[in-house]
Order: C-alpha cells, then sequence, then structure tokens
C-alpha cells in the first residue's frame, strides 16, 4: 500500500469514528440529559447542545477532509 493510500484509509476511518461519535452524542441518552427547563442566555439547553454538537461535527468534518497542498 502506497503512502497516499495509506493516507486516504486513515483519513476513512477517521471519519467513520466521528461520524459514530456523533451518531451517540445526539442519540436520545443524552438529548435527555439536556432536555429540562433550563435557559443559558435565554436559549433552551437542549437546543444550544444539538446547536453546538452540530457546529463542532461540520468543523471537524471540514478538518479532516481539507486537503494539504504539497
Amino acid at each position: 500500500m502506497s503512502p497516499q493510500e495509506q493516507a486516504e484509509h486513515r483519513r476513512g476511518q477517521r471519519l467513520l469514528f466521528l461520524g459514530l461519535l456523533f451518531a451517540v452524542l445526539l442519540n436520545y441518552p443524552l438529548l435527555a440529559v439536556f432536555d429540562h427547563n433550563g435557559r443559558v442566555g435565554g436559549i433552551p439547553v437542549l437546543y444550544l447542545y444539538v446547536l453546538l454538537a452540530w457546529i463542532v461535527l461540520v468543523m471537524l468534518t471540514g478538518w479532516l477532509v481539507r486537503k494539504v497542498k504539497n
């Protein structure tokens, strides 16, 4: 396997791990922890948690798929 193929394989594994991680983070047991009447800056805690998790997902995915210029 060439170094380029190994790098692509590792990238695919990292993306799979990232997808599984966020499937867990956005699943019922953790969402139930944040589902209460609390508010942060007037925003319900559950909405804030989902929004922040989504933003982190997009940022990490972008960082993982970014191409490095040689």
